[in-house]
């Protein structure tokens, strides 16, 4: 009876060392067989790291080749792929890099989730490259090594136009048009180096290096080199740029607001010279991860930095917007250019006056033209009737996108009775005709709407889209390619009608006009104030201009919010630019490139 227990116990612990030995082989099989070279590859990975090499973004020049975006070598700190670093490395971590221990676990929780190194923290200071190397032997989980940062040389000039970069999100890594790039990825996010990204980004290298066991490189392995993006050649000119941020700066300070916006453009070709919205911000702050300091100020200003004012600032286009009603008076016959039209105050049909009261008698269209007459410009609009004021502005471009290749421009309204009835479900009356043909009311335009609007008169009715990148470059200085713009195409009035346009925008800057003094430029100018109502505050101030005044060259736009009247606000920051330019900005040089430090702004 013993022997039988004994036998069967013997049998049991047999079969339990059998079925140990079958698992133990199947295990070693499995992980021999199955997970061989996963493990073989982790293995070769505690000697061997793969870095990614981020190529140098393109250049950005200015119509000179003057430099407005460029790339400093700069010292990053990243973590390796997989590592995940000790509460001790994120202690001593913290207070080198000037980061919260939070804000590190969240870096060391992405580099778990990728294969590729993750940055912690880019363009280090010497101060924290030299206590990381002293520290080395204690933090294998992170290498230091060189990469190229985005620079911009001269700090928030042009940021509306150049946009900025930062590093790739997880949102854009798996949709749009930044899927399948690494983590770590710089890319452009708003402005031209979103627009051009695809351009400016070049090709990511890769190294590979046989490092020890704390993490120090031993030798360098074959490698890949990065390549450079190509450059952009822009239609901004620095020195029109400056001055004319310099202007806005000034002057706003002196008025005592903070939101404006301007553009410049060549109305022969489109090329926009110089644009500019405030506030602004510095592009610079975005790279390498926007500080919480600059994010507030951002953030929490009223007047939102980030919006470029100029391309999605929707205002009521105040007297500016005559040009188009005279435009479809004459054009149409419903208003003869010598005909009288008595302005005794207020229309002699609905008690809608001039601003101020004013009662200026007897006038032709060149002198209501110039004096911004409302009655008489009544008058018109309620010949032609708000149909042909819907017509004639579309033929100026206004309530669609100008088409410039910056991200978030608007259409901007054309009023009209469906407009009215569907934003405010009312009937449309006479007066609201007689507001549309003062520029007041529903109708809404943004500033490079009426640059392009103001260019087709300077040009002689031929309307050339706006535009802002000349070329692209590649790293030998070659031309690439140059982008695609829209067509030019005929205003679709006659010559008499612009030229009579053109006329009384020349006279609004000779005496009598309501901008007389700008009789002391250099040269003659042609020019239009304007008002326009804002039910949230003060009105806002517009000043259109071109010069020369026969030959012109550069078209002007400039709106300062709740500033006032045209003729005090916004005026004299054009007068400004006019003046440097006119003059060939005698007190200006721009830096050369490589050459010391960015030159100072005048803020």
């Amino acid at each position: 009876m013993e022997n039988k227990l004994s036998a069967g116990r013997l049998k049991i612990l047999l079969a339990l060392s059998l079925f140990a030995f079958v698992i133990l082989v199947g295990r070693m099989a499995w992980l021999q067989l199955y997970k061989g070279l996963y493990y073989g590859a982790q293995a070769d990975g505690n000697r061997m790291r793969s870095v990614l090499l981020m190529a140098p973004r393109g250049k950005i020049y200015d119509c000179n080749g003057v430099v407005l975006a460029d790339n400093i070598p700069a010292f990053v700190l990243t973590i390796m792929p997989g590592h995940k670093l000790s509460d001790d490395e994120v202690r001593r971590l913290a207070p080198i890099l000037g980061m919260t221990e939070e804000d590190i676990r969240a870096k060391v929780a992405k580099a778990k989730e990728t294969y590729e190194p993750v940055p912690l923290k880019t363009e280090l200071s010497m101060k924290e490259v030299t206590i990381l190397e002293e520290n080395a032997r204690d933090l294998p989980g992170v290498s230091l090594d060189s990469q190229a940062i985005r620079r911009y040389v001269y700090p928030g000039l042009a940021s509306h136009v150049l946009g900025y970069v930062g590093e790739i999100s997880e949102e854009q890594m798996t949709r749009g048009r930044y899927k399948g790039l690494p983590q770590g990825s710089i890319v452009g996010k708003d402005g031209l180096e979103w627009v051009y990204d695809g351009d400016l980004r070049g090709v990511n290298g890769r190294k590979t290096e046989e490092v020890d066991v704390r993490g120090r490189v031993v030798q360098q392995l074959a490698g890949q080199p990065p390549r450079t993006g190509r450059n952009l050649v822009l239609t901004i000119d620095y020195r029109l740029q400056k001055t004319l941020e310099d202007a806005m700066d000034h002057h706003l300070a002196e008025l005592g607001v903070q939101a404006a916006a301007a553009v410049a453009m060549d109305p022969n070709t489109g090329a926009v010279k110089a644009l500019a919205s405030r506030p602004d911000f510095d592009s610079n702050w975005f790279v390498g991860g926007i500080s919480a300091k600059n994010w507030n100020r951002i953030n929490n200003n009223p007047h939102h930095p980030l919006n470029n004012k100029v391309i999605d600032g929707e205002y009521p286009a105040g007297s500016t917007f005559k040009v188009i009603t005279g435009s479809a008076g004459l054009e149409t016959h419903k208003v003869g250019p010598e005909e009288l039209i008595f302005d005794s105050g207020r229309h002699w049909l609905i008690d809608m006056r001039n601003a101020g009261g004013e009662a200026l008698g007897w006038l032709n269209f060149q002198r209501a033209f110039a004096m911004s007459d409302n009655v008489y410009f009544y008058e018109v609009g309620r010949r032609v009737g708000i149909d042909t004021l819907d017509e004639y502005a579309r033929k100026y471009g206004l309530g669609k996108k100008t088409g410039i290749t910056l991200p978030g421009e608007a259409s901007g309204v054309i009023a009209s009775p469906a407009v009215k009835q569907k934003l405010l479900k009312e009937e449309w009356y006479l007066g609201d005709t007689f507001n549309t043909a003062i520029g007041q009311g529903l109708t809404l335009v943004t500033p490079i709407q009426l640059a392009q609007m103001l260019s087709a008169v300077a040009a002689g009715g031929t309307i050339h889209p706006p535009y802002l990148v000349d070329k692209v470059l590649d790293n030998e200085g070659a031309t690439v390619s140059v982008p695609a713009r829209p067509a030019a195409r005929s205003l679709g009035i006659s010559e008499d009608t612009v030229t009579r346009i053109q006329n009384g925008l020349k006279d609004v800057t000779r005496a009598g006009g309501t901008a007389a003094w700008f009789s002391g430029l250099p040269q003659a100018i042609a020019g239009k104030t304007g008002t326009a109502e804002n039910p949230h505050g003060r009105d806002h101030s517009w000043f259109i201009a071109y010069a020369p005044a026969d030959r012109p060259t550069l078209v002007l736009v400039c709106i300062v919010e709740q500033g006032g009247f045209g003729s005090t606000a916004s005026a004299p920051i054009i007068y400004e630019v006019l003046n440097n330019y006119l003059l060939g900005y005698p007190n200006l040089k721009p830096k050369a490139e490589g050459d010391g430090k960015p030159a100072a702004r005048g803020k």
